[in-house]
């Protein structure tokens, strides 16, 4: 055959239907081209049905071996699930690196999607040959146990039980729910990329760090502008609400962020939200649920919606007072430079509160900065992991990436045996999402040969990006970022289960935090500093003095942020609390759900809802207070690595057999007792946070 010929055939075959000949088999980003998603989607589901029409009809007596296990995993093999492979890829591509194609390509594959995991869960034949296990097994271990109570659920939380008019308004608030959820995240996507502040009076940069002037200006360069453009990404918005003395500009800045998707255009996100407010609580109670919070509760450590209240109220009692005081500090300070009459309002808060921090502590995050640069803080993060863990870490370029910002890893552990491949994609570009999240290409699971199939993990941030002049240099901020994700992507790494549904962060949702926010207790541990955080131009060590002021100033606002994440927990479960049709007014609505935990006035046009992924596309729907409930976990876990050192081996050692390692194996409850000894109470974060003092 012509070798041209030879070309063009390889790249007419679809990547996503053969074997990855890369290293470790992972994703052949290079080769995948837009068409080949569509064509695996279709061709997945084929497959997919395929298999459910041997299962039904398998003469055998149903088994947990021939049942629950095929269910979990069809075959066996490690690149058995075609739909889920070009799931996995182009979930990540949604969020990380979409584009017009792409997002065309989701609305369309919607419902397609959600009409197969339909047509699966609501199968008469398969749900009773389930049914049939789960009354008839044989004598299961505890992980075994699990699965099968998990996998006879979600058919049960999808539907099964229905009849079948019941099944088909199943179906209709499904498909609804998962067009508009992917609806809601496109329009706040385009929203944020839209909104740019350029300046081109060097005046109105006063008060601007070096750092953020020079990003500022390659923003400008990259767009083929002069001067200078601030963007909604927090890397650049943050910086400018921080240092600024434009007034006018801060409040430009401020209520561009905050009114998105709130403006009369095709990418306003009212209706939307509301529209899946009430077809959430329309599904709870379709299966028998009075809100969709009692449907989310029902497997969560909280349980039940009284003890999600009970935390937050708690929370509001033991940090609202010392919140009122540090905002009247706050304003205190601003009058005395602005003068007696001055209002403080929202767009001054990072301001005022950056000159009080300073006049305290003399602390910002732009002296940090030099300490922080990106390559030191990864060797940092690794090394930690490695005397934590014994792990090692080590880049390799073949593995396949998506973006050249994208560095792929492969991840030993301490015996020198391979146990993961580790992606970090760490800056903000156009066909990103703000914010940061973990995710996995490939799960962990043991296969039908035995072979324990080790999982492909990705972090995905967006950190301050280097210049012209400096390399990325990091705040403290995203440094305890990265160590959150790094949090997760270890509980992917350490996943050790027999089942991949069970496998790493499948564990109940008020849970997965905790693994992410113990990594962030040790940002401001001088111990772990030391490791890293060196000067990027002199080589010289973080100073003493400054790793002191940082440790003084850990609480500084702490009650203020905290009543923000309890505020937004208030505000999400007074959506999905909802009984009767949610017909209020969202804007309104959103100032009065959280009242009890806000301590400023609030403005009449700002909305958080319509951009607050989490509750509305991101599954934290009625799980919001998950960050707290975990926080409680991280604190109450992280004092045993203070009282037997930070780096304690034997301490990392039982947090990884009896935490990370185990997914969702057994009961949260029972894997963190066995870790910790007994059941956490909130006196660890109370005292961390400066609210209690230890002993009392």
């Amino acid at each position: 055959m012509n070798e041209n010929l030879k070309d063009e055939s390889k790249k007419n075959i679809n990547p996503f239907f053969e074997d990855y000949n890369t290293p470790h088999e992972t994703v052949p980003f290079n080769l995948i081209q837009t068409q080949h998603y569509e064509e695996a989607f279709i061709e997945g589901i084929k497959r997919d049905n395929e298999e459910i029409e041997k299962l039904v009809n398998d003469p055998e007596e149903p088994t947990f071996e021939n049942t629950i296990v095929r269910v979990d995993n069809e075959n066996g093999d490690h690149y058995y699930d075609l739909l889920n492979r070009v799931s996995n890829v182009f979930s990540c591509m949604m969020s990380a690196e979409t584009n017009d194609d792409l997002d065309a390509l989701a609305q369309k594959m919607s419902p397609i999607l959600t009409q197969h995991a339909n047509d699966i869960r609501l199968n008469k034949e398969l749900f009773e040959r389930i049914k049939y296990v789960y009354e008839h097994h044989r004598e299961l271990d505890a992980e075994e146990q699990m699965l099968l109570e998990k996998t006879y659920d979600s058919f049960v939380r999808s539907g099964a039980l229905l009849d079948e008019k019941g099944k088909e308004q199943l179906r209709k608030l499904t498909e609804e729910a998962g067009m508009l959820s992917l609806q809601f995240s496109q329009n706040l996507l385009k929203e944020n990329k839209a909104f740019t502040l350029h300046i081109t009076d060097d005046k109105q940069l006063d008060g601007l760090p070096e750092t953020a002037r020079e990003a500022a200006s390659l923003t400008a360069k990259e767009q083929g502008k002069e001067g200078w453009m601030f963007t909604l990404d927090f890397p650049s918005y943050s910086p400018f609400m921080t240092y600024s003395t434009q007034r006018d500009l801060r409040k430009q800045l401020y209520m561009a962020r905050n009114t998105e998707c709130t403006h009369d255009n095709d990418t306003n996100n009212l209706e939307i939200c509301k529209r899946l407010i009430n077809l959430r609580r329309e599904l709870a109670q379709l299966l028998g649920f009075d809100t969709y919070a009692d449907y989310v509760l029902k497997y969560r450590m909280a349980s039940h919606v009284d003890n999600v209240y009970r935390l937050l109220n708690d929370l509001i009692k033991a940090y609202k007072s010392t919140a009122k005081e540090e905002w009247a500090e706050v304003e205190r300070l601003a009058k005395k430079m602005a003068g007696e009459d001055f209002t403080l309002e929202a767009w001054d808060m990072s301001f005022y509160s950056h000159k009080l921090q300073m006049e305290k502590f003399n602390l910002d995050s732009e002296m940090l900065r030099p300490y922080f640069e990106l390559s030191k803080v990864i060797d940092g993060v690794f090394g930690l992991a490695h005397r934590l863990y014994g792990i090692t870490f080590k880049e390799n370029s073949e593995i396949p990436v998506y973006h050249p910002d994208v560095k792929a890893y492969e991840v030993f552990d301490k015996d020198g045996s391979y146990l993961a491949v580790f992606y970090a994609d760490f800056f903000p570009r156009k066909g990103k999402q703000g914010g940061a999240w973990m995710t996995e290409f490939q799960g962990q699971w043991i296969d039908r040969k035995g072979n324990n199939v080790r999982p492909h993990v990705s972090v995905v941030m967006n950190f301050t990006k280097p210049t012209e002049e400096k390399p990325a240099l990091l705040t403290l901020g995203e440094v305890e970022t990265f160590l959150h994700e790094f949090g997760h992507s270890l509980h992917g790494m350490f996943a050790n289960s027999r089942f991949e549904s069970l496998s790493g962060t499948n564990v109940w949702w008020d849970f997965v935090e905790l693994p992410s926010q113990l990594m962030e207790n040790f940002a401001i541990e001088k111990d772990f500093l030391r490791t890293f955080a060196v000067h990027y131009q002199t080589g010289e060590p973080i100073p003493d003095d400054l790793i002191e002021r940082i440790v003084k100033s850990r609480n500084f606002m702490a009650a203020t942020g905290c009543l923000r994440q309890v505020s937004l927990g208030l505000l999400d479960m007074a959506y999905y609390t909802q009984q009767q049709e949610f017909k209020a007014d969202i804007i309104p609505f959103e100032k009065e759900a959280w009242k009890e935990a806000i301590i400023t006035p609030q403005l009449p046009n700002t909305c958080m809802t319509v951009q607050f992924s989490h509750i509305m596309a991101g599954g934290y729907a009625a799980g919001y207070y998950s960050y707290k409930w975990a926080e409680v976990l991280d604190a109450d876990a992280f004092s045993m690595f203070k009282k037997n050192g930070i780096f304690d081996k034997a301490t990392a050692q039982s947090f990884r057999d009896n935490i990370l390692s185990r997914g969702g194996t057994e009961h949260p409850m029972t894997l963190y007792k066995r870790f910790r000894g007994s059941e956490p109470t909130i006196d660890a974060l109370l005292e961390r946070d400066g609210i209690k003092t230890a002993g009392k």
